[in-house]
């Protein structure tokens, strides 16, 4: 199926005619993206079609805000990063463990997940990039795993260039050094 521009979403949402086509065109074209975005930030499954569920909602509810000031794409990242955090927030709070608990304990339940299919690198990655701070985590997953350009992310995150390059550049150093002190467990 051949996805629709921004453009044309944009025009069929702004009419109230057209506004649903345009809502499920733009469901369509994002819905994919943004989980993977979500999923990684937040890791399971059921977490991440809630907060894509969450994220839609705030779209929908917002859209008609919209002034293209920043492109369609970068803004629904925004949101979808912001509930992303916003939930991992709410989790965290309701549960005070030690970092290490905390990797110990996401490892057991991607081991166990159906839906994680990885293999013992892929779960190392995953641990080394929890013990980012939330910045660099973000920052490394839109640059990493999304590729976006640093404007992109720049504009999603409303944080210069070159700060998203300092903030990636020390998230690999830290992954980098994480990986190799727990190169044994691979």
């Amino acid at each position: 199926m051949k996805e629709t521009s921004d453009e044309e979403i944009l025009k069929l949402l702004s009419d109230d005619k057209s506004f649903d086509r345009g809502f499920e065109k733009l469901v369509l074209n994002y819905q994919e993206r943004l989980y993977w975005h979500i999923r990684r930030m937040v890791h399971f499954h059921e977490d991440a079609d809630d907060v894509i569920q969450n994220t839609f909602i705030k779209v929908f509810k917002h859209i008609k805000t919209f002034k293209g000031n920043s492109k369609l794409y970068t803004w629904l990242y925004r949101i979808a990063s912001n509930e992303a955090i916003s939930f991992m927030n709410k989790k965290r709070k309701k549960s005070a463990v030690p970092l290490e608990d905390e990797i110990r304990k996401l490892s057991i339940q991607l081991i166990s997940d159906p839906w994680f299919n990885a293999d013992k690198a892929q779960l190392l990655l995953v641990q080394a990039i929890e013990t980012l701070p939330e910045r660099q985590k973000l920052v490394f997953n839109l640059r990493y795993y999304d590729e976006l350009s640093y404007e992109d992310i720049s504009e999603t995150l409303e944080v210069s260039v070159g700060a998203l390059k300092a903030s990636f550049h020390h998230a690999m150093k830290k992954l980098e050094n994480y990986l190799q002190e727990n190169a044994d467990y691979v």
